[in-house]
């Protein structure tokens, strides 16, 4: 149903686009609406997490919207945006892109889902000077290519697993006898998450006795969890989007693997604490954002008000935790607000300069853009899987369930 909500709005506004402007593409500000644009993954094995950004943009323009708008040049705006469906496939995400900027005149874009997606965005923006604000693209190599356009709100991927491995050496006097297993899409983002997780388990000098990519459509790791099962592993570790972790979970549990210490990204996204709540515990699972950080803005609140908000907007989908990627989407729009008005202004590279400048404090956190663009004001958050399916925050070994021990 959300889809098929997305779809008549996109036509619906491309028809008034048609209609006001003659055939012309549309101007980036119609009449008294800011017009976003994003490519988003609503079909495709990134259609989990894509849906979840959506909400999230769309919970933001509704609370920015209601609560007057943004004020440029002495005028009130409202915020809206235009979606395309990149069907999780980054050549279709690059065409779309520049559909958004060249035939309908889009100037101020919202990122994709996925670092890949966002990888193959990010040089059609830059190519054409439009300001992108993404909220789910944590690779760091997209912050080496010297991308004047592009601006990250979340964590890079350098700071997602370290604290998981930190918490094994943790587990034992002597760190270079724990065995670890790592399996890692191949997408950007989790390549160099990958390089990440190797670089410390080096540090460690912890042995890594399986080092796996998993299959492309993420459907299978059996192979690895077989290996996994023989060689007995103290720690192992996954990286895979939503999909890769639904996938781990589940045959995790079908394959009855019992592992120490598992670390997953995306556990949230992929519910894996719902669907399979017996082999789910104990579960280490980085996340960019809780809702109970001492963090909070003017327009949503505290961290816990955003959440009880979107939960009020879309709980039917949520009915234990928010998934943090919807609420990086929320705070990706609010830059775009703190943008303009400090802007006064729409030119672009006015707004981009704007942007740059920014430093605030949100309900999801500190925003600070370095020279590169990424945020290097804001924390990642570890957090371990309950027996109840609650996730709780670890701060330390002493916080772990350890050892991660499920009674097949």
């Amino acid at each position: 149903m959300e889809i098929k909500r997305y779809i008549v709005a996109a036509g619906a506004m491309l028809a008034v686009s048609v209609a006001g402007f003659a055939g012309t593409a549309a101007a980036k500000v119609e009449g008294d609406t800011i017009i976003l644009g994003s490519s988003i993954s609503l079909t495709g094995k990134y259609a989990t997490n894509g849906l979840h950004t959506q909400r999230g943009y769309d919970f933001a323009v509704k609370v920015i919207n209601e609560a007057g708008g943004v004020k440029v040049g002495g005028k009130t705006y409202k915020l809206d945006v235009k979606y395309y469906d990149d069907e999780s496939t980054p050549a279709r995400a690059a065409q779309l892109a520049e559909r958004l900027i060249q035939q309908d005149g889009v100037e101020f874009m919202l990122g994709p889902y996925s670092s890949g997606m966002t990888k193959a965005i990010a040089p059609v923006s830059e190519k054409f000077g439009v300001p992108m604000i993404e909220a789910e693209g944590a690779a760091r190599s997209l912050f080496t290519q010297g991308y004047k356009y592009l601006f990250a709100v979340l964590s890079t991927t350098d700071l997602y697993l370290p604290m998981a491995i930190e918490m094994a050496a943790a587990s034992t006097d002597d760190p270079s006898k724990l065995r670890v297993a790592v399996a890692f899409e191949g997408d950007p983002f989790t390549a160099d998450i990958r390089v990440g997780v190797l670089e410390k388990l080096a540090e460690y000098k912890m042995q890594v006795i399986a080092d796996d990519q998993l299959p492309a459509d993420l459907s299978d790791m059996s192979t690895t969890l077989t290996k996994v099962k023989a060689l007995k592993p103290d720690m192992l570790i996954v990286s895979g989007h939503s999909k890769g972790a639904a996938t781990a979970a589940r045959q995790i549990d079908e394959m009855k693997i019992n592992v120490p210490i598992i670390a997953l990204t995306h556990c949230e996204a992929a519910k894996v604490q719902e669907k399979f709540p017996k082999t789910a515990t104990g579960f280490m699972c980085p996340t960019q954002w809780v809702e109970n950080i001492s963090k909070s803005d003017k327009y949503f609140g505290t961290a816990a008000e955003w959440n009880a908000g979107f939960k009020a907007e879309y709980g039917e989908f949520y009915p234990t935790s928010v998934p943090y990627q919807a609420a990086q989407a929320s705070a990706a729009v609010l830059v775009w607000k703190e943008a303009f008005e400090a802007a006064n202004s729409f030119d672009k590279d006015t707004v981009r300069d704007a942007i740059s400048a920014v430093e605030m404090e949100t309900f999801y956190g500190d925003i600070k853009f370095s020279a590169e663009g990424n945020n290097i004001a804001k924390p990642m958050f570890m957090r371990q899987i309950q027996s109840d399916g609650s996730y709780k925050l670890i701060e330390g070994f002493d916080d772990m369930i350890f050892p991660r021990k499920v009674n097949y």
